[in-house]
This record gives structure tokens, sequence and C-alpha cells, in this order.
């Protein structure tokens, strides 16, 4: 017996990595507790180091704590707006970079990086995997979100010391992602950055490597 996937399986499988993007516009309609229960247990099925699970999610709803979230993402977000010059910065102010006040909710992911102790499995030589183990948490995440039809956004011009002063998080707990959560009148074909033409994209021929760095296949 094939432990794999059929073909319209694997499809879906292939197409919601495929059509998953960061949304910034949202509706205001209310997402089920059923949907929402479904996205989190999705997020802590990721993989983590040692099994350490390391991962907290702060459902954040109160409109007040979002508006200071959102005031922390304007200063930054003035301040990163000055490191690009010219047609670039212009490029840059017309952007629509969050969905902090007009999304259902919001999710902060965070990493408890003292959980099980100082010495985890898989940590012992990569001290980071934990935090990696986190990231892997929120794309999970995503993902389920996608084939949900919810969107997701995640929002990171902001500053992590005050963004943990925002989250009242104890010591050792750090923030991975903020993100923006809600029903949308659509998913874009193409990530917007992409199709704003901000960078490039990098052909694969150009990612992959054999053996070493540099050697093509």
């Amino acid at each position: 017996m094939s432990n794999g996937f059929n073909e319209q399986e694997r499809e879906a499988v292939y197409r919601v990595i495929r059509e998953r993007r960061d949304v910034r516009r949202f509706k205001a309609d209310l997402i089920p507790e059923s949907v929402l229960g479904r996205m989190l247990t999705a997020a802590m099925q990721a993989p983590s180091v040692g099994y350490s699970q390391p991962w907290n999610f702060i459902l954040v709803k109160d409109l007040e704590v979002r508006r200071k979230v959102h005031e922390a993402f304007r200063r930054a977000n003035e301040e990163a707006q000055k490191m690009f010059e010219g047609e670039r910065g212009e490029k840059y102010a017309s952007l629509k970079l969050e969905g902090i006040l007009d999304s259902a909710l919001n999710i902060c992911v965070t990493c408890d990086r003292n959980r099980f102790g100082p010495v985890v499995l898989g940590r012992t030589c990569q001290p980071d995997m934990d935090l990696y183990s986190a990231v892997c948490a929120v794309q999970n995440l995503w993902l389920a979100a996608r084939c949900e039809g919810v969107g997701v956004g995640w929002v990171s011009i902001i500053e992590p010391e005050e963004l943990s002063a925002l989250m009242k998080l104890p010591e050792g707990v750090v923030p991975i992602a903020y993100l923006c959560v809600g029903y949308t009148d659509g998913f874009a074909p193409e990530p917007e950055l992409k199709t704003a033409g901000w960078l490039p994209q990098v052909p694969f021929s150009e990612l992959v490597y054999v053996n070493q760095w540099g050697s093509k296949p």
C-alpha cells in the first residue's frame, strides 16, 4: 500500500502553497471559532526541534491594544521609508504594508526560549533552531488559513522590543510574528510586491546548487 497521496490530494497541497499570499486588505467578517481552531491546530503540528513546541499564540482582539501596535508600526515605517531614496522611497510610501486595524483578528506568535530547560535535543550546536521551529508554525498557520479562505499578513515593520512590551512577554519569550488575520475580497494571482515590481523574481536555475555553493546541476 502506498503511503503517499493521490493526484488530486497532491495538487491541493501544491495549490495552497502556490496561492498563499501576504494579505493586507481585509473585510470585517469574524472568523468562526471552528475555523480558527483548525488553523491553530495546524500551526501546532509544525515540526519543532527536540519536540520542544516553543510557540505560543496571543489572539489580539482588543482594539486599544491593536491601536498601540499600529502606532508602533507607524513610527517604525516612517523610519524605514527614509532608508529608500527618490523613486524607490515614493514607491515604498505607496505600498499598503499592514492591516492591523482592518482585520478581524491579530495574532502574535512567540517563541519561549526557555521551554523544557537550557539543553534541548537539536539545539546543542544550533541554538536558534527553536526560532526556526516557531517560524514553521507560522507557515503552517498561513497555509491552513489559505485553504480556509482566510487571509494572513505578516507585519515585520515593528521594533521587537516595543512589541514585546505591548504583548507583556515574560523574560525569555520573544515575538516571532505579528499577523493580521481575516477574510478578504480575494487573493491576488501573484505576490503584491512582485506585481508592483519591487524586486525581480529570482530564476529557479540560480537557486539550486549541487554538493557545494556555486556548483550548478
